[in-house]
C-alpha cells in the first residue's frame, strides 16, 4: 500500500494500531501465564557496521566473553557478523558452499565432548508458506579467531510432516543438543528434529506444542530449564512446549526480530532490523526466574553403593540421548489450544483483516 497527505499517513497509523491491538488482544487471550515488566529496559549497544541493515538472528557466543552474532535477512548472503558490546563489528564469516535464501535466525551451543562451540544458521522462511521443497540448518564451528574468514559448514535439510510453514526462529536445548524450529504463523507451532540429523537425508520435523501468533524469534536459557518465544509485541517463557511461565514486555521497535539470554541467562537481548539497529538488555523478572529454575532433584539419598544413573545422557545433535525434557516434550503432541480460543482468534483476525482492508483501500 502506497499512502501520501494527512489522509495517507493517518491511515498508515491507524492501520499499525488495529494490527497491534487485534494481535495483543490475541495473545492476552492465548496465554495462562500473567504479564511480567520490571520496566528497566537500556539499550545494550547499537550495531555499528553500516553492512548490518537488517539484523534478523541474535546470539550470544557460548565460549567467548562479550561477543554477540547477528546475521542479516535474505539476499545478503551467506554472511554472519562477530560483533563486540560497543556495537562495534569484530570480524565478518563466510559460510563455505552454503546458500542465503532467507535466513530468518541463528542460535549457539556447545559441544559436551569437547567444549567447543556451535553456531547453527536457519534458513527457513517461507513466506509461502510450502513454496520451497524443504528448509536448510547450517552447522558450524565457533571461529577461534576474531578475523575474517571463510569457515566450512554442515548443511542439514529439513520439512516439516504436515506439510510447508514459514518461520522465523530456531533454538537448541543445551541439555540435550535437540533442535527445534517454531513457526511463524497465526496457529503458531513448535517443531522438534530429529536426534540425529543427517545430511544424506531430509530431517523430518514434528510438532510438539503450539506457539504464539506470529513468532518471529526463540531462544534455549542458557542451563535449558526454559525457553522463550517472540512475537512483534511480546515475548513468552515457557517451561516446555505448552507449559508457560509466563509473558514478558518488550521494547517499542521498528520491527522486532530477534531475541536471546544473556550468558547468565537472567536477562533477554532483543533485536530488530534496520541501520544502526539497537540491541536492549531486557532484565527477567525475579518471579519469572524462580519459576524457570531447575526443579531439584527427587531421587532419593543413597548411603553408601553406586549413585543411580541418569535418565538420559546429554549429547550433541545426532548422539544425544533421551533425557526428562524429551519424554516430556514428546507428551505434548495432543496439547493445543483450546477450541474456544481458536475460534476467538479467527474472529479477532478476520475482523481486523476487513477493516485494514477497507481503510487501505480509502487511503491508496
Amino acid at each position: 500500500m502506497v499512502s501520501t497527505g494527512h489522509d495517507g499517513a493517518m491511515g498508515d497509523v491507524l492501520i499499525r494500531t488495529l494490527v497491534v491491538a487485534a494481535l495483543t488482544g490475541v495473545t492476552v487471550f492465548a496465554g495462562q501465564g500473567a504479564w511480567a515488566d520490571d520496566g528497566e529496559d537500556e539499550v545494550l549497544f547499537h550495531f555499528k557496521d553500516k553492512r548490518i541493515t537488517e539484523s534478523s538472528g541474535l546470539a550470544v557466543s557460548p565460549t567467548r566473553k562479550d561477543i554477540y552474532y547477528t546475521h542479516n535477512d535474505s539476499s545478503a548472503g551467506p554472511v554472519f557478523f562477530a560483533v563486540g558490546p560497543d556495537g562495534r563489528t569484530r570480524a565478518t564469516f563466510t559460510l563455505q558452499g552454503a546458500v542465503a535464501r532467507d535466513w530468518e535466525a541463528m542460535a549457539t551451543s556447545k559441544d559436551p565432548k569437547t567444549g567447543q562451540g556451535i553456531l547453527w544458521f536457519a534458513d527457513i522462511g517461507d513466506n509461502f508458506d510450502g513454496a520451497w521443497p524443504d528448509i536448510s540448518v547450517y552447522k558450524v564451528a565457533e571461529p577461534t579467531s576474531m578475523r575474517d574468514a571463510v569457515i566450512p559448514a554442515v548443511r542439514y535439510r529439513f520439512h516439516y510432516e504436515d506439510g510447508g510453514h514459514n518461520a522465523e526462529s530456531v533454538m537448541v536445548d543445551p541439555r540435550t543438543g535437540r533442535l527445534y524450529i517454531v513457526t511463524k504463523q497465526f496457529s503458531g507451532a513448535i517443531y522438534r528434529a530429529p536426534k540425529q540429523l543427517r545430511t544424506d537425508r531430509i530431517n523430518v520435523l514434528r510438532k510438539v506444542g503450539d506457539a504464539p501468533i506470529m513468532a518471529t524469534d526463540a531462544a534455549y536459557a542458557p542451563d535449558g530449564s526454559s525457553f522463550v518465544v517472540r512475537t512483534y509485541f511480546s515475548a513468552t517463557v515457557y517451561r516446555a512446549p505448552g507449559k508457560e511461565i509466563a509473558r514478558v514486555s518488550m521494547p517499542s521497535l521498528d520491527q522486532a526480530e530477534s531475541i536471546a539470554y544473556t550468558a547468565d541467562g537472567k536477562a533477554l537481548l532483543v533485536g530488530s532490523e534496520g541501520k544502526n539497529s539497537p540491541v536492549y538488555r531486557v532484565p527477567l523478572p525475579g518471579t519469572v526466574l524462580q519459576q524457570a529454575a531447575p526443579k531439584p532433584s527427587r531421587t532419593p539419598l543413597r548411603v553408601g553403593g553406586p549413585e543411580p544413573l541418569p535418565t538420559g545422557t546429554a549429547g550433541d545433535v545426532g548422539s544425544g540421548g533421551t533425557t526428562a525434557a524429551d519424554a516430556e516434550a514428546d507428551g505434548q503432541d495432543d496439547a493445543g489450544v483450546p477450541a474456544s480460543v481458536v475460534a476467538l482468534w479467527l474472529m479477532v483476525a478476520v475482523g481486523a483483516t476487513g477493516v485494514i482492508t477497507f481503510i487501505a483501500r480509502r487511503t491508496q
